[in-house]
């Protein structure tokens, strides 16, 4: 069972960046998944998008999808314990 871990961000910053707690945490897997640090899978899972929505995004940014093929297993396993394959 996963468990979440919670982060707080005092509302004046998401005030002052003009964004909601949804779109920091899209910000954040973005960022994340940009540096190499989260697949695609877990960085569309954290942005909690549709693999098409999360590609588009990318696409939008300029992100390159850097996909090698542990991050191909990883997104199996994910898919797998989500029952969507």
């Amino acid at each position: 069972m996963d468990s979440i871990v919670s982060i707080h961000v005092p509302r004046e910053i998401l005030h002052a960046a003009r964004m909601t707690p949804e779109e920091l945490c899209c910000e954040l897997a973005l960022h994340l998944f940009q540096q190499g640090k989260l697949s695609f899978g877990k960085a569309r899972e954290m942005a909690e998008m549709s693999v098409g929505a999360f590609q588009q995004l990318l696409g939008s940014r300029g992100i390159p999808v850097h996909y090698d093929l542990q991050e191909y297993a990883e997104d199996r396993n994910t898919l797998k314990e989500l029952g969507q394959l």
